[in-house]
């Protein structure tokens, strides 16, 4: 079923008016829901294919994912997310010295669980340092391992045994951080411990001159440097702004994040338009139009190193390589929702938009008019005072 756009308003702009536990309607009338989320996805499918048709130099990289560059600057803790064992995270410092509207942790940053003192969260259990040999003893070496969560320059000197620990094992390592902290000190100690990449969120910093300098200093140190940032206006402005510095640094890659939200950042962007990627994770429209349109100035400029579109398709990608790595069963993917609940509301300022058609429509059938279902849908939905009493 194609929804109308005018009937998808009527609808979302209804149910999100309504108070109470909603999840009975939501599930009686899925089929509304599903199209209406389809219907503005095909649309913005449909808006990103056009903009890649104009990058003549865009590489489909074995259908998981899109960069124009030589390949050889291509990030290679991205293949190793990719085509390896996926993206294996290994936590140790739960704070950070920013606060970014766009990061996954905003609402909570002050309250992140500690990994207690001498341990390390790995493929989320904890061990001590002294075991990580016992481990990878046993198991499977990854095909690479990432440092995350949140900004491991507030202790980066915890950090140096253990990437040398797993480098002399012959493990791809590479580091997330927003380079406020960096100097040429601790940038020189992790390039000796081993450590392959060097991710810097050069959006957290608005663009800092000095964060800049810091990523033409990693380049003497780590043999891959580059940027990985959610795409958003600011940083768009920003990059533009300081372009040529940026490029002159001798950084190998961009990698373009489509920003998605979840619980902890989503406040921050109430009234933007945004879309739902494969009934997962919701995004604003401009994300990745912004990353193509960065693409293709750097097809336009020929920028010496990698613009990565690391779009939702290239997540659901990931997952579906994770999945079958780790050998769950045919078609299993971990791609969802970050969502527990549907926010319908979330979705009401692109149904408005007058400029934003819906491909192909059909009527509703008479027993989804909204009209006819409203004595149903009252019926449905459990009141605030008895459904805060049963939980």
């Amino acid at each position: 079923m194609n929804i109308s756009k005018k009937d998808a308003l009527e609808w979302f702009s209804y149910l999100s008016s309504l108070s109470g536990d909603k999840t009975e309607v939501f599930k009686q009338f899925s089929i509304v829901i599903d199209s209406t989320i389809r219907q503005i996805e095909k649309v913005v499918n449909y808006k990103v294919g056009v903009l890649q048709e104009e990058i003549k130099s865009l590489n489909n990289f074995k259908n998981r994912t899109f960069f124009v560059g030589e390949s050889s600057k291509f990030p290679k803790g991205c293949i190793s997310c990719l085509f390896g064992d996926g993206l294996g995270g290994i936590r140790k410092t739960n704070k950070c010295n920013l606060q970014c509207k766009f990061c996954y942790y905003y609402d909570n940053l002050d309250t992140q669980e500690a990994i207690p003192d001498g341990m390390w969260e790995i493929g989320e259990s904890l061990f001590y340092e002294e075991d990580i040999d016992l481990l990878f003893s046993i198991q499977k070496k990854p095909s690479g391992v990432a440092y995350v969560y949140l900004e491991p320059f507030l202790e980066i000197e915890k950090y140096y045994d253990v990437i040398k620990k797993l480098s002399d094992l012959g493990i791809y390592q590479h580091m997330y951080t927003n380079g406020s902290l960096c100097t040429e000190e601790n940038l020189k100690k992790l390039g000796a411990s081993g450590l392959n990449e060097l991710r810097f969120n050069l959006g957290a910093v608005n663009c800092s001159d000095k964060v800049i300098e810091y990523m033409k200093i990693a380049k003497k140190y780590i043999p891959q440097v580059g940027i990985e940032t959610p795409m958003t206006p600011e940083f768009y402005e920003q990059f533009q702004i300081k372009k040529d510095k940026i490029i002159e640094t001798g950084i190998d890659f961009i990698n373009c994040a489509e920003l998605h939200f979840g619980e902890d950042n989503i406040n921050n962007y109430i009234g933007e338009k945004m879309y739902m990627s494969r009934r997962g994770y919701i995004s604003p429209i401009w994300s990745r139009e912004l990353t193509l349109k960065l693409m293709k100035q750097a097809e336009d400029e020929r920028w010496d190193l990698v613009v990565h579109d690391c779009s939702n398709h290239t997540k659901y990608t990931r997952e579906l390589n994770k999945s079958f790595k780790q050998g769950e069963p045919f078609g299993s993917t971990n791609y969802r929702s970050e969502f527990e609940r549907f926010l319908p509301h979330i979705f009401l300022p692109i149904l408005r938009d007058n400029e934003f058609k819906f491909l192909e429509e059909d009527e509703l059938p008479r027993e989804l008019n909204l009209k006819n279902c409203k004595e149903l849908i009252d019926m449905l939905i459990i009141p605030d005072e008895e459904f805060y009493f049963e939980n």
